[in-house]
């Protein structure tokens, strides 16, 4: 891990009604590729016990990959840039902070 973003406590995304989130953003250094981080996320997330659900619906975590470099994924499964970053303030915030410009 390269930074950490402070935490900011968010409204919720999405058609469904819940409570606010907690949003951090980190900036890391890693050799996996893409594909291979995503797995990793998805790792992390179910040993936390989440367990996926409806879409934007309540949730334990939630472990995004927003940017990888300037590099760009275009899957069914994975984009980069994540597709919600025009419209996500908190994540603009967050990369601000941590001195990251968004390619736009």
């Amino acid at each position: 891990m390269v930074a950490a973003s402070a935490v900011e406590e968010t409204a919720p995304v999405g058609p469904v009604a819940q409570g606010p989130f907690k949003n951090q953003m980190l900036l890391i250094e890693t050799d996996l590729a893409p594909r291979a981080l995503l797995a990793s996320l998805l790792a992390i997330e179910a040993t936390l016990g989440r367990v996926r659900g409806r879409r934007w619906g309540p949730r334990l975590i939630d472990c995004d990959i927003v940017l990888y470099g300037a590099d760009r994924v275009a899957e069914p499964d994975l984009a980069i840039p994540h597709p919600e970053l025009p419209h996500r303030d908190f994540w603009l915030r967050e990369l601000a902070e941590l001195g990251v410009t968004p390619p736009m």
